[in-house]
């Protein structure tokens, strides 16, 4: 079966990681598999290498390294793949694990939470709310003689 032209597996908007970045190896998977689990080579891994990529600007590329700097292994970036028994399949859930962690680790970080005091109502109700607890908790006790 033959495989479609892909230029590249598309990131996110402005990325695109090229073809000829990705690198495959394939072995066999472990676990049930019938007549054909010694035989197929259908274990997918799919390794990129991010910090010598062309498709990330330095700002990108610095980005990626720091949150995915335990998960690289100099600079390079591998997913594996055998949950299917087709290795066009693992191939295919490789490409798309890829291409979501890289996108995930490309966003912006969220903007800084401004710090904030709880209204006078709050305050109120809060305070409200303890007394009415405290109230329950002593009406519970023994009285007192």
């Amino acid at each position: 079966m033959p495989v479609p032209h892909r230029p590249g597996l598309r990131v996110t908007e402005g990325v695109t990681i090229p073809e000829a970045e990705l690198s495959w190896r394939f072995s066999r998977s472990s676990g049930p598999g019938g007549q054909g689990v010694n035989t197929a080579d259908s274990r997918v891994e799919l390794s990129w290498d991010a910090a010598g990529s062309s498709a990330l600007s330095t700002v990108q590329r610095d980005r990626l390294l720091e949150r995915l700097g335990g998960r690289l292994v100099d600079g390079v970036l591998t997913i594996a793949a055998s949950e299917h028994r087709a290795q066009i399949r693992n191939r295919d859930a490789a490409r798309e694990r890829l291409a979501e962690i890289v996108a995930d680790a490309l966003r912006p970080p969220a903007p800084a939470r401004r710090a904030t005091k709880p209204s006078r109502g709050a305050k109120e109700r809060r305070l409200k709310a303890k007394q009415r607890r405290t109230d329950v908790k002593q009406m519970r006790r023994r009285p007192i003689d």
